[in-house]
């Protein structure tokens, strides 16, 4: 019995692909993401692609030239996804920095702006590669700079919005490394808190409740509410 692999797309509402066809650029990508996540870099290897799509790896060379030139188009998506996000949300308008800062921390609740598993499978490939490692560091540099300009239009000094930007990306990175499994609901009531640390202002009710409903359509799905 022949197998039908079924690749995922960029799409969620495409059609899944089955049976004896051609896959697309996208189709290696979306799968070689997903093996560097779960697998690490070391695994995304063409054969290995390959049999879990059911497919020659010969397709493989119609996209890329080598396994290098898939590598680095995974690099690239990263930069383009999650780099991206990040400094796009700092720069959305906001009457308050405690507004600002939820923009920002939208990235944390929807993977579709900030893949989290994505980000921690680029750091821990750069601890085996030196050109991944100058990439993370120019990317994390850039976002830096993204955070510390939106503390700056709040009119926070220079040495200040530096310091707020470390403290409110760091903090996040180790929250996220940590998997805390904290209930929803106790993480939703520290957003108030954070927020004043963060910026040394105290939020506005209405900001910490769009923000809550916001995550929680993420956390919980659209119909649910917090136990």
């Amino acid at each position: 019995m022949s197998t039908k692999p079924i690749l995922h797309r960029d799409d969620p509402e495409a059609e899944p692909l089955v049976g004896n066809i051609k896959v697309t650029r996208d189709d290696w990508l979306n799968v070689a993401m997903d093996v560097l996540i779960s697998d690490g870099v070391e695994q995304v290897k063409v054969l290995n692609l390959a049999e879990r799509m059911a497919v020659s790896r010969s397709s493989f060379y119609w996209y890329f030239k080598s396994r290098q030139e898939l590598l680095d188009a995974l690099i690239a998506r990263w930069q383009a996804t999650n780099t991206a996000a990040l400094i796009a949300q700092s720069e959305l308008p906001a009457e308050t920095i405690t507004a600002a800062v939820c923009n920002v921390q939208r990235c944390v609740v929807n993977p579709d702006l900030f893949d989290t598993a994505l980000d921690f499978a680029v750091r821990d490939w750069a601890r085996r590669s030196g050109k991944v490692r100058r990439m993370l560091d120019q990317s994390d540099a850039r976002r830096l700079a993204a955070l510390r300009a939106m503390f700056i239009r709040f009119d926070y000094d220079e040495t200040e919005a530096e310091t707020r930007a470390r403290v409110l990306y760091y903090m996040q990175i180790g929250y996220d490394l940590a998997q805390l499994g904290e209930p929803i609901d106790v993480r939703l009531s520290m957003v108030p808190h954070y927020l004043y640390v963060f910026t040394g202002v105290e939020p506005l009710p209405a900001e910490v409740e769009e923000f809550s409903a916001y995550a929680k359509r993420f956390w919980l799905g659209m119909d649910q509410e917090v136990p």
